[in-house]
Order: C-alpha cells, then structure tokens, then sequence
C-alpha cells in the first residue's frame, strides 16, 4: 500500500489510450490511493464516465459549469484535494491548451488552480507527437515544472510504429510511488524562518505593532518539519505551541530579531522570512511610562527606521536560498514582483490582507508565489494546508 492516504485526481482526455484509464485507476487504488476522475468532453467518446466511476467509487467530474458542484466552487475544492493531478492520456490537443494556458473546461482549469504537482503521460499517433509545435509544447510544460511521464515507443492503434503510446498503468503507478512517497522534500536542509510580529516599545507598558498573529510562519515551521528540513524558528510574541522538533528563538523587537537571524544565517541552507516587522521605531524610548496630561491633546513621535532583515538576508554574498513575504492591500502583484527584484530574493510569497477572511489573525490564507520568470496561485486553503503546498512549491524551486 505504497500510496495510502495519497489524494489522486486522474485527467482523461480524448484518445484511443483512454481504454486504460480503468485499468490505472484499479491499480492506483490497488496502492492505497483515493482516485477521483475529470474527464474531457472528447474523453467521453472513448470511454463512459459511468465506466471510471465504477472503478474509482466516485462521481466523475466533467463539467466546468455544473450548477450542483460550482454552487460550492467544485473545481477549486478539487484542485486543492489533490495531492498529484496524472493526466493520462495526455493528448497533443490537451497538452496544447495547457501550454497556452487555457481554462476552457474542467480539465485545464484544475491544472491551472492546483498548487499540487501535475503530470502528463503523453498519448498520441506518432508523427504528431514529433511535429514541432508538440515538441515545443511539451518543452513550455517542461519548463513550468509539469512532469512528463513518457512517452513509450512502439506500434501504435493507427498502424504505425514510433514514440507516442501512453506508458503501461503498472509503469504510471510506480511513477506515482516514486512522487509521492519519496525521501522527504527538504530531508537535511538547514531553515531558519521568521514568524510573527515585532513589538517597538514607546515606554515600559507601550509599543507599537501590527495584527500579525504568526499562524501562517508557524504552519511552515510545522510544514518543513514534516518535510523533512531543521528548523530553526526566530519568533515574535505570540500565543502559539511551538512545533514538534522545530527550534524557537523568542524576540520582542526588530533589532532583536535582526540580530537573532543575521548571527545565524550563515548555518543555514533557506531563509524565509514571514514575519510582519515593524519598519518604524521610536527614536527615543521612555523609561517611565508616560503620562496623559489634561492640557496637551496632542503627542508627537519620532520614528527611526529599522534595519531590512530580509534585504540584509539578501545582500549577503553566500546568501541562502531566500523567500520572502509581501502583505499588501494594494497592488499585490507589482509590489511582490519589485520587492523580488530589490531585495534579491530567490522567490516571494504575496497575499492581499485587505480581503476578509485570509491573513492577519485568520485560520485561512491565499497566496500567489513570484520567482524569476514564473509564478504560482496557492488558493484560498487553512494554513497548514497552504504551508505544505507552499513547502513543496519551494523544495521544487531551491538549489543548494
């Protein structure tokens, strides 16, 4: 049971190789996978949804605008489901719309809303498989870390003989074991993360701070755990249970957590830096409280700024892979994108705080993650759920 517990959504799409798609669904479960199937409209003319449905012991899912399943935004719930999306067959039709970045149906638009990896085993006659505008279709996907699995070579349903036949079902499940049960993605990497706000104090019962509850830093301190990395967590005050095996460093200001991470950064393989630090502190802090007066209205505050961590992160000459945040509630996109470019951070994880229900202090968040030439939705998910997507989105992405 290679794959118990593992979520599986299984594409079909139109072509004479859909006649195994049964026979991949059985052996996929025969390994402990839960499979759910989304089929083309073409796919249908090859095999019967009622087919796949027998098999998989789920409704099969092949409608982008079904009133019953988008009434709860079905599409999105299954893009997120998953843990693998295997298209199999991959038609050259399919494979192109895809490329293109096409939601036109169902199919094309899970691939587009899943932050789970997805993988193509390609089935097609074999000259259109070696016609160009294949050949540079599949290297587009290719270089958007869509997985090709395939194709076989040999004598093919038309007659002629060459590369295109869909791998054997046996061959696509261990591809699927080999995925999803191998050696944790961050197995020995050194992370150091920062989590939570920071506290700039006006007097000794006073400070200035932000709504930043530090859920989302600790869901990837628990999520790169899980994955396998050290971690070593620089937080700010919170009220939250430290994670299993995770290493926490506690501070109450930016100075201080600047310095906590800028004496450790050199032992470390990743720096991600999601904590809210205050850019502003008093220039002056009070020692005694300071006092209301009845004939004064009016209080004015110098402000300093505080040193950049993740900039400073970034600017170092031997660097770890660095991944920053960007909090927004304006332009999310063109801030992310030139905090990227400022900073030198390898990648950069942008959410709009100013929605209802997603960041600061919620249970849910929604991230769009920028690296240089690319970009991915991580859609609206629980934290930790977010965090482990987030966590295999950079381990596919780090290099040492």
């Amino acid at each position: 049971m290679r794959l118990a517990d593992k979520r599986i959504l299984l594409g079909v799409s139109g072509g004479i190789a859909a006649y195994k798609s049964a026979e991949l669904v059985r052996r996929l479960k025969d390994q402990g996978a839960e499979v759910r199937v989304v089929m083309t409209r073409s796919a249908k003319e090859f095999i019967t949804p009622l087919t796949l449905q027998a098999v998989s012991g789920h409704p099969v899912a092949d409608s982008l605008l079904d009133p019953a399943a988008e009434a709860g935004m079905g599409h999105i719930e299954l893009a997120k489901w998953a843990d693998l999306v295997l298209i199999a067959p991959a038609s050259a039709n399919l494979m192109a719309r895809m490329a293109a970045g096409m939601a036109d149906e169902l199919l094309t638009t899970l691939c587009l809303a899943t932050p789970a990896t997805v993988a193509l085993a390609p089935a097609m006659n074999q000259q259109m498989y070696r016609n160009a505008a294949t050949q540079a279709n599949l290297q587009t996907l290719a270089e958007r870390d869509i997985q090709l699995w395939g194709p076989d070579s040999g004598s093919q349903a038309c007659g002629d003989v060459g590369p295109g036949r869909m791998l054997d079902p046996l061959e696509l499940v261990e591809r699927c074991c080999q995925q999803l049960a191998a050696e944790p993605l961050l197995a020995g990497v050194r992370l150091l993360l920062t989590a939570g706000p920071t506290r700039e104090a006006l007097d000794p019962v006073r400070y200035i701070s932000n709504h930043s509850s530090g859920k989302m830093g600790y869901a990837i301190a628990r999520a790169a755990r899980e994955a396998g990395a050290e971690v070593t967590l620089v937080s700010g005050p919170v009220a939250l249970t430290t994670p299993a095996g995770v290493t926490r460093i506690d501070v109450e200001s930016a100075l201080q957590m600047h310095e906590a991470v800028m004496s450790r950064v050199g032992e470390c393989d990743l720096f991600i830096g999601c904590a809210a630090v205050a850019d502003y502190r008093p220039a002056q802090v009070a020692e005694q409280k300071i006092k209301k007066t009845g004939d004064n209205d009016q209080m004015q505050l110098t402000l300093v700024k505080n040193p950049d961590i993740i900039a400073d992160v970034g600017a170092l000459s031997d660097k770890p892979f660095t991944v920053g945040f960007a909090a927004e509630t304006v332009d999310v996109e063109q801030y992310a994108l030139d905090k990227l470019r400022r900073k030198r951070l390898d990648m950069i994880a942008a959410n709009d705080v100013s929605r209802a229900g997603q960041g600061f202090n919620a249970d849910d968040n929604a991230l769009t993650v920028f690296w240089q030439g690319g970009q991915a939705a991580l859609p609206l998910a629980d934290k930790l759920t977010l965090a482990r997507h987030l966590v295999a989105l950079i381990a596919r992405h780090y290099r040492p």
